[in-house]
């Protein structure tokens, strides 16, 4: 971002809006230490595994609303990021021996680097269009894994992939400390999206998304910023995905399926489109939700999951999270006017 861009974004010309009660500051500091507080304790309440699925699903949401809620671009296709770094994170410590830090981290790299071609031609169409342009690479990406069974185990996945830490067995064996090791680098991820929303080149995406024509004619390449946040976006997923095969110790094919692409959108918008934090809300529900229910013998997930997606929907236009804003945020401004 050149020093004219930086100078402009800190004075986008954004719709007027009053300051939400998430926004003020003592509440923001609560609410970290309040989510912070729920991350040490998940695996204490929830089998880790399950509890690791959460932040890192939690973590794969974030980026899908980096760009649907901030950028105004619906990605059917982040899929093709998630299952990308998920197979460059297990060929890295399977083949190199590194610790799985190192593997997820790579794994993100190429996640960001096949985020660079697949941005620049979706970039260039909107809506339906651009969707069904990232659905085509995740499907593209989804054959060349079926087909490259040499490198990906086809249909069998790659299996065995190792959770090196340094020598340290307890971390590498046991479940419940690898969560501890783990979550630090989804916590990463949620601060570099953060940082992201909260910065001028995030004010600029909002002004994108609001009015691109508008964004264009202050001298903004409206094209060059949708791509820029489709690569961070990408690199955020990558580390989700990474995360979530050394959990598993294993990427299938299912990391590449529309399914999961559909999955994540389901979570977002369950939590709340352009909450940020709505993303992990939803992830909790949905993975916990399958979780249970999956214990039970129950096979229809997906029944259920659709006809929660389609109440909230229906009920609760800004998602759980948005709704749950929008309710505090009415009671403050009651109490202050009956002051």
């Amino acid at each position: 971002m050149s020093t004219d861009e930086l100078t402009r974004a800190q004075h986008v010309d954004l719709p007027a809006e009053p300051v939400r009660f998430a926004e003020r500051p003592l509440v923001r500091a609560a609410m970290l230490l309040v989510g912070l507080a729920v991350v040490v304790a998940l695996p204490w309440l929830v089998y880790p595994p399950v509890a690791m699925d959460i932040l890192a699903w939690g973590l794969f949401a974030i980026s899908v609303d980096l760009l649907l809620g901030f950028t105004g671009l619906l990605s059917f296709g982040h899929a093709a990021f998630w299952g990308a770094s998920a197979y460059a994170t297990g060929l890295v410590a399977i083949h190199s021996g590194l610790p799985f830090p190192v593997a997820v981290v790579a794994g993100a790299v190429v996640a960001m680097l096949l985020a660079v071609p697949t941005g620049y031609l979706a970039v260039r169409r909107a809506g339906i269009y651009f969707a069904m342009v990232t659905l085509a690479f995740a499907q593209m990406l989804y054959f060349l894994a079926n087909q490259w069974r040499a490198v990906t185990g086809g249909e069998d996945g790659l299996q065995g992939i190792p959770k090196s830490f340094f020598g340290l067995t307890g971390i590498e064996t046991d479940p419940f400390y690898f969560y501890y090791a783990a979550a630090p680098i989804v916590l990463i991820g949620v601060g570099i999206a953060w940082r992201v929303v909260h910065s001028p080149f995030g004010r600029v995406l909002v002004a994108v998304r609001d009015n691109p024509a508008r964004a264009r004619a202050l001298g903004y390449d409206v094209d060059r910023y949708k791509v820029m946040a489709f690569v961070v976006s990408a690199g955020v997923a990558g580390l989700a995905g990474g995360v979530f095969a050394a959990s598993h110790g294993f990427a299938s094919l299912q990391e590449l399926s529309w399914t999961t692409s559909g999955k994540v959108v389901l979570i977002t918008v369950l939590g709340g489109i352009g909450t940020f934090w709505g993303g992990p809300i939803g992830a909790g529900i949905v993975v916990l939700l399958e979780d249970r229910m999956a214990s039970s013998g129950f096979n229809g997930v997906g029944i259920v999951t659709g006809t929660i997606f389609m109440l909230i929907v229906l009920l609760f236009r800004h998602g759980i999270w948005g709704t749950a804003r929008d309710l505090i945020a009415r009671a403050a401004a009651a109490r202050r006017r009956r002051r």
